[in-house]
Order: structure tokens, then C-alpha cells, then sequence
């Protein structure tokens, strides 16, 4: 999470959650973060990203809505119904269906961005550093 004195975190020491479930956007988001010099964890269906969300107290989710075993939107749900509600989450969607609920999604107390796939690796990355306060490796 944020720091409460304003300096800048060192991302090595920031969990990125990535709840995906297609491999090739999985594996592609997370060389992408890792560069970043991110800790990743991944979850491939709705359930384990609940689970990991939950347990492992990640300091950001990046979130696709189209998930099996458990949407995107129940996870939002469920995170704010507990005490995860301060895990910023960044939704990412490719489903164009998703895009007319971009403005009710900004809204969810969690919510911090919202991206369209393919996501631009310029906007991604910053998103990151701007949210998470820290500085590219």
C-alpha cells in the first residue's frame, strides 16, 4: 500500500496480483510487471483470485471481469463486503459488453483504472507507479 510519509516505495517490496485467464495475456502482463521490478502472483479464475486477494494481501489487483468460477464484478463485490476494500484494483477487460459500465466501475470505492485490452504498456506501468508510489526499477 501507499506510504503514509510520501516516499517513494521500491516496487520489489509491491505484490501485483494479475486475476487472468487467458495464458498468453497472463504471461504477457506478467513480464510486464515483473520488468517493472514487481512481485507478481497469479490467479488463472475468479475463485483463486478471491482467495489470493483475501489471503495474500496483495498491494494491487489487476483484474479482467470475464472470469470463470467467480467474475470480476463479484470479486469487486466480495473485496468490498470485507476488509480487503483498500487493495486498489485496476480493471482490465477486452469485452466490449464491459466497456458501457466503465463509468458505474470508476465509482467502486476500490476501483483506481479501468483499461481496455490490449492494454498500452506505457499506461499500464505508469498506473502502477502512480498508484502503488514508486519509482521504476
Amino acid at each position: 500500500m501507499k506510504t503514509g510519509n510520501g516516499q517513494i516505495s521500491d516496487p520489489a517490496d509491491k505484490t501485483v496480483l494479475i486475476v487472468e485467464d487467458d495464458e498468453a495475456i497472463m504471461d504477457f502482463m506478467c513480464f510486464l510487471v515483473e520488468a517493472e521490478g514487481f512481485v507478481v502472483e497469479k490467479a488463472f479464475d475468479g475463485e483463486q483470485g478471491l482467495w489470493k486477494a483475501e489471503n495474500l494481501a496483495p498491494d494491487i489487483i489487476l483484474l479482467d471481469l470475464m472470469l470463470p468460477k467467480c467474475g470480476g464484478f463479484d470479486i469487486l463485490k466480495e473485496l468490498q463486503a470485507g476488509d480487503k476494500i483498500a487493495i486498489p484494483v485496476v480493471i482490465i477487460t477486452g469485452a466490449a459488453s464491459e466497456f458501457s459500465k466503465e463509468a458505474a466501475l470508476r465509482k467502486e470505492p476500490n476501483v483506481r483504472g479501468f483499461m481496455r485490452k490490449p492494454v498500452s504498456v506505457p499506461a499500464l506501468t505508469a498506473l502502477l507507479h502512480q498508484i502503488l508510489n514508486t519509482k521504476k526499477a
